[in-house]
């Protein structure tokens, strides 16, 4: 297709090829049906070419989309005997994608990073051009290895173009890759198109086709060829219908000029997810009875509906394959399957799913084998696949209850995949169906489990708890415990009242498994923080001391362990759980184990810790989908902003955070946002405005009241108010926590109360408060360094000077040593006022570093090796080595034995 008016687009895709030579990048061409993606992705790729790049293409084609890694393996059919090159765990992974051998996929991306190390080797020989044309058909998998790919391009030789539709959702709508749209051409460059390809056309006709074709390039050049392929004015006259449906009803016309043989040959190429000349030719045969051989191919290419290359078959737009798609009834089209079928029994996988598209329903046998397909392909880690597959042998049924058990299974899974137009059809469906009750109970727990349960308004925690009790009298303890997780997370992100918690907590305790399983241990957590925070704190800590724990019980313990206010245990818990899950692959849970672990140590103020986790947790959370997380996350990176003086960003990050939480109620998300909000204030010496802010949190009927959240502010919330004069609103508050503390022996919340205690004191009973509080807060050096502070400004108050300045010293190089500048800021001034100057601050590593490159810097530290961080990280060691390589200069450092010496990298 022609390329006037193409000027800039071309402009911005040459501008990725020439600077390939220091790093890649990627871009995402939009645009609707026709515009003229194909035509600048061939250019780029002839460009490419002669620029001396690799090009590597993939290209979507919607009978594959339920074809596992199709996408990929397609991609990386050129290189694939590269793939032994690949540390053990990535090759595996990657050819048990690929089908090379029966490995099993443990996590998408894994296979991603994979590929990803795959294209940075080669692309150490020669650059690389990755095209996927059509993206938006391709299958899921390769789909999100693609995105996968393109957001880590900023180092690496490489650079990914891709295309998609405008008008069909896929997985790149949010992969965050830059986008270039496509738009209409000019009308002066549609008119330079349409006489350049059309030259002749009488003016009114030609004045039409521009109207009609509204600067859509490939409409400018069909509609004539359409007009004169029937009466002239055939294609033009229905201009009420949709472009593409004029376009397909053009393609449709040509092809019925075709011989029949043809046609019945496009048919069968139209429907085959291969893209064979031969394969083509043996199933027209086959459907025919007819020798049907390339020569019968030759009128559509001379029809410019397909092109022919060796033995590859390439319709030129997909329009044309829907269109002889649509043209064709229904018979047609299965009697087209059963032949491909047929010639494709040596490829099994292939040939089920055109044996299923030539059955009718029921056809037992059929279902059955289709849910072996959907065993296999979770076993590759195509969920997608298998979705499809389960959909399918759904339909296929002749039992009612195996066609509901199938959508059930099938919900599940898509749950996983985040999409809830597709579990609300899958669950819609079964429930149409006459459900036993172990069914209705999965179907309900299915729908309150996506996104968990922030979008359902049908199905309430108490409505869960009496799920599960029915499972549980039925035998179904496990499914019961997986009904009782639903409802205690419902408790975290709202608040579904004390009754629902206590129904929670009572169920669980009655269930016939030890009581130290982990799960357990999570349910009571989120469910009744303060009522079984000890139960939790003891039977975990047991739990910790005398097993060997897997990584998704270290999560659950780690979690469980922030809600009941045990932050040094819920770190060791979830740094455990961060590298099991690594190593495993499973990024979906790695985000919510590195999100646990920002959050405690925000709450700690362990910066060296918190702006690493919270940076990888919120990509992890966008890239696999979880909005609500990821929310959170951005509120704990608005909290570590304002313990570190950036009081506009932690607003910025903060109101992002509450725009997404605030739709659904995420509390959790509401809470932390306004505890930075807090802070924030609180830095900026706004006390009564920081009093304020933390005061709503422990309001039951505001949104950011969070039952356990709320425990972990009230020292902030005292220093607010005694700066405030609001002691006395203060105090009520505090009254209500100490409530809790007689129930619960939360650390976070005792050692907290000490502080607000003395904080709150009258006259002289503030000292014996401030010193027990010293006692008791050696393990907590945030928390020790608040206290040294408050009780310098105490006794400096009291005109006891010189007995206020060792604290306060003290005070200032801990908050130094952590980075709490507004804090270290204020004891400097209150040793100004005792009269004692101070140096300033010496900036640290976690100053210096953005968080990617301080997580690397401390990864090397350890001593590990570019291709093991990357391994970690989800990224090339090439993108390791070049961020090191920015971290030197910025340490003042040459090697990287040097690192070791830098205060805050080894943690």
């Amino acid at each position: 297709m022609s390329l006037i008016g193409r000027e800039e687009e071309l402009r911005r895709l040459g501008g990725l090829l020439e600077g390939v030579g220091i790093g890649g990048g990627a871009v995402l061409l939009r645009g609707e049906a026709g515009i003229g993606k194909s035509a600048l992705l061939a250019e780029l790729a002839e460009r490419a070419s002669d620029m001396g790049l690799r090009v590597l293409t993939t290209v979507g084609i919607e009978s594959e989309a339920h074809l596992h890694f199709a996408g990929l393996h397609q991609l990386l059919r050129p290189v694939r005997r590269d793939i032994d090159l690949l540390p053990p765990r990535q090759r595996d992974a990657l050819r048990a994608a690929l089908g090379l051998d029966e490995g099993t996929v443990v996590d998408v991306f894994l296979v991603a990073l994979a590929a990803l190390d795959l294209l940075s080797e080669i692309a150490t020989r020669k650059p690389v051009l990755v095209i996927a044309e059509d993206a938006h058909w391709l299958d899921s998998c390769s789909a999100d290895v693609i995105a996968f790919l393109g957001r880590r391009l900023a180092s690496e030789p490489i650079v990914l173009a891709a295309a998609v539709h405008e008008d069909v959702p896929s997985r790149f709508d949010d992969a965050g890759l830059p986008e270039l749209v496509v738009p209409p051409l000019s009308r002066e460059h549609a008119g330079t198109l349409l006489d350049a390809r059309a030259a002749g056309l009488s003016e009114s006709l030609r004045r039409r086709v521009l109207g009609d074709a509204a600067g859509n390039p490939l409409a400018l050049i069909e509609l004539p060829v359409a007009a004169q392929v029937t009466d002239r004015n055939a294609a033009l006259t229905e201009h009420w219908l949709p472009l593409t449906e004029r376009l397909e009803r053009a393609f449709t016309a040509r092809v019925a000029s075709l011989p029949e043989l043809t046609a019945t040959a496009l048919l069968v190429a139209a429907l085959d997810d291969g893209g064979s000349v031969a394969e083509t030719a043996r199933a027209a045969q086959v459907l025919t009875g007819r020798k049907t051989g390339r020569a019968d191919l030759a009128p559509a290419v001379v029809a410019r509906l397909i092109e022919i290359d060796g033995d590859s078959l390439r319709f030129r737009h997909p329009l044309m394959r829907s269109a002889i798609h649509q043209l064709a009834t229904a018979e047609r089209r299965q009697a087209a399957h059963a032949a491909l079928a047929e010639v494709l029994a040596d490829a099994p996988e292939r040939s089920v799913w055109h044996r299923a598209a030539a059955t009718d329903p029921p056809d037992e046998e059929m279902a059955t084998e289709l849910e072996t397909v959907a065993q296999e392909s979770l076993r590759r880690g195509a969920v997608t696949g298998a979705v499809t597959a389960l959909e399918h042998a759904a339909r296929l049924s002749a039992v009612p209850d195996l066609r509901a058990d199938r959508l059930l299974r099938a919900a599940d899974l898509a749950v996983e995949l985040g999409s809830q137009n597709l579990v609300d059809r899958l669950l819609g469906a079964a429930s149409r169906l006459d459900l036993s009750p172990q069914q209705r109970a999965r179907l309900a727990w299915t729908r309150a489990s996506l996104e968990d349960g922030l979008r359902d308004g049908t199905t309430d925690a108490l409505a869960l708890v009496r799920l599960a009790e029915s499972m549980v009298t039925d035998g179904h303890v496990d499914t019961a415990i997986r009904i009782l997780w639903s409802a205690a997370l419902r408790c975290f992100w709202t608040e579904p009242g004390s009754e629902a918690r206590d129904r929670i907590v009572a169920v669980a305790e009655r269930l016939p498994i030890d009581e130290l399983d982990p799960r357990i241990l999570a349910i009571l957590a989120y469910a009744a923080p303060i009522e079984r925070g000890t139960v939790v704190i003891d039977r975990s800590r047991r739990l910790a001391a005398g097993s060997m724990l897997d990584a998704q019980a270290e999560r659950l313990l780690g979690s469980a362990a922030v809600l009941v206010g045990a932050f040094d245990f819920a770190q060791g818990r979830s740094a455990a759980s961060v590298a099991g899950l690594r190593a495993e692959g499973r990024l979906q849970l790695l985000a919510r184990a590195l999100a646990a672990q920002a959050w405690s140590a925000a709450h700690l103020v362990d910066l060296n810790t918190a702006i690493p986790a919270a940076e990888e947790a919120g990509e992890l959370a966008r890239e696999t989908g979880q909005p609500y997380l990821h929310a959170l996350v951005q509120a704990t990176q608005a909290k570590i902003a304002a313990l570190r003086g950036d009081g506009d960003s932690a607003e910025e990050l903060a109101a992002a955070a509450v725009r997404t939480g605030i739709s659904v109620g995420a509390r959790p998300v509401l809470a932390t946002a306004q505890n930075a909000r807090a802070l924030a204030a609180l830095a900026a010496g706004e006390f009564s405005e920081a009093f304020a802010r933390f005061a709503r949190l422990y309001d039951v009927a505001d949104p950011s009241f969070q039952l356990a959240l709320r425990c972990c502010t009230v020292v902030e919330l005292a220093d607010a108010a005694v700066r405030s004069g609001e002691q006395d609103a203060a105090a009520g508050i505090v009254a209500g926590l100490e409530h809790a503390a007689a129930v619960t022996t939360a650390p976070s919340l005792h050692a907290g109360l000490r502080l607000a205690r003395a904080l709150l004191a009258d006259g002289e009973q503030a000292e014996s408060r401030f010193a027990q509080a010293l006692q008791a807060v050696h393990a907590q050096p945030f928390l020790r360094a608040y206290t040294e502070l408050t009780f310098g400004e105490w006794l400096r108050r009291r005109r006891r000077v010189a007995e206020s300045r060792p604290p306060l010293r003290s005070a200032r190089d801990a908050f130094d040593a952590l980075g709490a500048v507004p804090w270290g800021e204020r004891a400097r001034r209150e040793l100004r006022a005792a009269g004692e100057q101070s140096g300033t601050r010496r900036s640290s590593a976690v100053d210096r570093l953005t968080p990617q490159e301080l997580q690397i810097a401390q990864l090397a530290a350890t001593g590990l090796t570019n291709r093991e961080i990357g391994q970690r990280l989800y990224v090339s060691h090439r993108t390791v080595g070049a961020h090191l390589s920015q971290v030197f200069p910025k340490l003042q450092i040459t090697s990287r034995a040097q690192l070791r010496g830098i205060p805050g990298l080894v943690v």
